[in-house]
């Protein structure tokens, strides 16, 4: 029943007409706000209206049913009174922010609070600081990627929305058309492409160089899931969380990445990422060739190849104190 109340309350808020022939037209749903635009919305009054249920759940504001009532029907009569709540409430704020401010409520949370929330997070400190809390949660133990995806995917999904909008449009995809650099295909072609960290330079170390047996084992165990990026046996079984001896470069290697990709990007060296997006276990080399072309794809490789040699210096020193450990247990 939630459910279904945040979907009516996202529809109510929509501007309820659209101009057609210098006409308005009414009784439509307007596409605009049904991608992008409409992203920041859906996600603030799914968790207003789903807060509000809860409430009057919690304080037991229902209509009870007697005994022997099909549980199903009783459901259905306990979201009655939250449900007509919420909705004539939801009413009343549409009028009001019409009156007072003459717009609609799902425009004003997109010029309010996605806008400027693009408009922030779209810069090389963004980026930086995007990729930071992503690794330096997971170095805790924490999926870092799940919790600040949680904050950042709908505002980076709806800068790719707009980066295609541009195209199709017919106009050049640029930053002074309004394109966007920091797209979620930036984050997970550079940033947690092969995994959180971009740990694949670590896994070809522990795999063909690492003289410490605990590594090699899980180099092997590793390589195949890190070519579809998933990495939490490198994770956990190095281990990468809690580690000291490696907290450096699984934090600096998807900073490094993303900064410099933002740069390139920037700089014109590298295309603007398009509306392609794909699944997020695409391996690596292949997804940057499908998103983005043969340069993007050059640079993906070369940032993997340059993940070796940042996680290098590190992982050295923890295998030779692994292999000493392991020799004076054998000896």
């Amino acid at each position: 029943p939630a459910a279904v109340i945040s979907l009516s309350v996202w529809l109510m808020s929509q501007p309820q007409s659209v101009m057609f022939n210098e006409e308005a037209v009414g009784g439509v749903v307007d596409r605009t706000w049904l991608a992008g635009q409409g992203m920041v919305g859906a996600l603030v009054f799914g968790v207003i209206v789903g807060m509000i249920y809860c409430w009057f759940l919690k304080k037991d504001i229902t209509i009870k049913m007697p005994a022997g009532v099909p549980q199903g029907v009783a459901n259905a009569f306990t979201a009655l009174i939250p449900a007509a709540a919420i909705i004539v409430g939801w009413t009343a704020i549409i009028y009001i922010v019409d009156i007072t401010m003459h717009t609609t409520v799902m425009q004003w949370v997109y010029a309010m609070i996605q806008a400027p929330l693009q408009g922030l997070t779209d810069n090389l400190g963004g980026v930086i600081a995007h990729q930071f809390l992503v690794t330096f949660l997971w170095w805790f133990g924490i999926h870092g990627a799940t919790v600040v995806g949680g904050v950042m995917g709908g505002i980076l999904t709806a800068n790719v929305s707009d980066n295609q909008a541009i195209l199709d449009s017919g106009r050049e995809l640029t930053v002074a058309n309004g394109g966007h650099i920091f797209t979620s295909q930036l984050i997970d072609q550079f940033c947690t492409v092969t995994g959180s960290g971009l740990t694949l330079g670590l896994v070809v170390y522990l795999c063909f160089f690492a003289k410490s047996e605990q590594l090699r084992s899980i180099g092997k165990l590793g390589i195949g899931p890190g070519l579809f990026n998933i990495n939490e046996p490198i994770l956990f079984g190095t281990p990468i969380v809690l580690n000291p001896m490696l907290a450096v470069p699984f934090i600096l290697t998807p900073v490094l990445s993303g900064a410099l990709t933002y740069l390139l990007i920037q700089w014109g060296i590298l295309p603007m990422f398009t509306g392609v997006v794909v699944p997020w276990t695409t391996p690596p080399i292949i997804s940057g060739l499908l998103v983005n072309g043969w340069k993007t794809m050059v640079w993906q490789a070369i940032v993997i190849v340059g993940s070796f040699f940042i996680y290098f210096p590190f992982i050295k020193m923890y295998d030779n104190q692994l292999y000493k450990e392991e020799q004076e247990a054998a000896e």
